[in-house]
């Protein structure tokens, strides 16, 4: 044990696991939490992990759901937030949802009663101070201006985000190649490219025009009232350019022009919809210049009319909204460490990830790691077979770079799913039901995920079962 503190701003999810995890390794803990003494536009009460959304965790299913498996792993690493929100359960299906109220007194309650943790309610203007060495920032999306202006002044300007305009991501492999093609336009190769480097999706006239005026008419979400409106002509949502004239989209992100269909040369399409390589591992891509304020039952729906994406599977849908989060890839380590501040973690939402289980376990993450150094040791990544690895591989590193479009940043922050996990192994044998065969379509692509959420609880068991052998040494 040492009685030296770790610092941790942010009481939100991802600092009250990190928080708890670090007491769990006999280290005490010093949780700055401003609200108590000022509030934020989105909160209603001082309780540690609001919940200010949805109620739910999502999926529970750890067999064959990449959030199931993250739940299972924070189950298995003793997190507090799963704890709470077990015990504070209401039903909903095959989902996890929580009585929002119940959960957050959980919180409280265990921090508060544990010895070895100590909340000040203050607001903390800037980045840590180098004298409290190990600290984590956990701020979240709604991060107090003071703070958000140090981050940005530490890190560079154009290192922090304050809004989110995300594309929707597809399954690579639910794509229809029988129907797309790959093709960078005019055979262009870029740095690290081949000149294929796009997936192409080709609409003749009649299936532009359907799109157009289901873009038109589908169903929008609007603005929070604290959220303001963000939109800037680079980053235009897909529906408010299709408003602005009929043939805007296929002069924009949907022109034809350079490209050739490898599977019809001779017929030129009237609009191409692109996608883009969006992780190292291949698995997912995005719709380039797809972002949206479309709801999400309406964008899967029309985005299902593009030919090639009649079956696609989003990773994540797209959406505009208020997202203060770190170009993460660029400026933290493995650890989550600030490149150039030794012992200054990120957390959370952050860091450049979605959803109530996400962020906190990143905290989760962020806490083990922070204590680990503090013990004098140097912390162990999860293996990127686990959910904890490949959520982690995402912030830190699993994105692509671009230079075709200066400027842009080619890193998006993202829910946990099977696309940011590597492929299974050549040969790994797959049981959708227990019993092993050979499979198609949606038999075989239960069985891989069946496949990859018993690979990822197994490592992280081996994972968590090592770090248990050095804490005894």
């Amino acid at each position: 044990m040492t009685d030296r503190p770790v610092h941790i701003v942010g009481g939100g999810l991802a600092g009250s696991e990190a928080a708890w995890q670090i007491a769990r390794a006999s280290i005490p803990v010093i949780l700055h939490e401003m609200r108590g003494v000022r509030g934020t536009a989105a909160h209603h009460t001082d309780g540690l992990a609001e919940l200010v959304c949805s109620n739910s965790f999502r999926s529970d299913d750890a067999q064959a759901n990449a959030v199931g498996v993250i739940h299972a792993e924070m189950r298995m690493a003793g997190s507090l937030i799963m704890r709470c929100a077990d015990a504070n359960q209401v039903p909903a299906g095959s989902a996890l949802a929580v009585d929002r109220v119940g959960f957050s007194e959980a919180v409280t309650k265990a921090l508060t009663d544990e010895p070895l943790v100590t909340i000040v309610r203050e607001e903390v203007e800037g980045l840590p101070p180098a004298e409290w060495d190990q600290a984590i920032v956990a701020t979240g999306p709604l991060t107090a201006p003071a703070l958000a202006d140090s981050i940005a002044e530490a890190t560079g300007a154009d290192a922090l985000a304050f809004f989110d305009a995300i594309a929707p991501i597809v399954h690579f492999d639910s794509i229809d190649l029988d129907t797309a093609w790959f093709q960078s336009r005019y055979d262009k190769v870029g740095p690290g490219g081949t000149g294929k480097d796009y997936i192409n999706c080709p609409l003749d006239e009649a299936q532009y025009n359907a799109f157009v005026d289901a873009l038109i008419e589908g169903d929008k979400t609007e603005f929070r009232e604290w959220e303001g409106t963000p939109y800037f002509d680079g980053c235009l949502p897909i529906e408010v350019m299709a408003e602005r004239g009929r043939e805007t989209l296929r002069h924009g992100p949907m022109k034809p022009m350079g490209l050739t269909n490898a599977h019809n040369p001779s017929v030129k399409a009237y609009a191409v919809v692109q996608l883009r390589q969006d992780n190292a591992l291949g698995t997912l891509y995005n719709m380039v210049g797809f972002q949206t304020k479309l709801k999400y039952g309406a964008q899967a729906e029309i985005f299902r009319m593009i030919p090639g994406l009649q079956n696609a599977e989003f990773a994540r849908l797209g959406g505009i909204h208020r997202n203060t989060y770190l170009d993460s890839p660029r400026l933290l380590d493995g650890s989550l460490t600030l490149k150039g501040r030794p012992g200054l973690r990120f957390a959370g939402q952050i860091t450049g990830c979605e959803g109530y289980v996400e962020s906190a376990a990143v905290g989760l993450l962020a806490g083990r790691f922070a204590a680990a150094e503090r013990l004098g040791y140097r912390p162990e990544l999860p293996p990127l077979t686990t959910a904890f690895g490949a959520l982690l591989n995402h912030i830190t590193g699993g994105h692509l770079s671009t230079d075709e479009e200066p400027g842009k940043r080619s890193f998006q922050p993202m829910n946990v799913n099977f696309g940011l996990f590597p492929p299974l192994e050549p040969g790994t044998k797959l049981k959708p039901n227990g019993w092993e065969g050979r499979f198609r379509g949606k038999d075989k692509a239960a069985a891989k995920k069946r496949a990859l959420s018993a690979r990822a609880l197994s490592d992280c068991e081996g994972w968590l079962n090592g770090q248990a052998v050095e804490a005894a040494e």
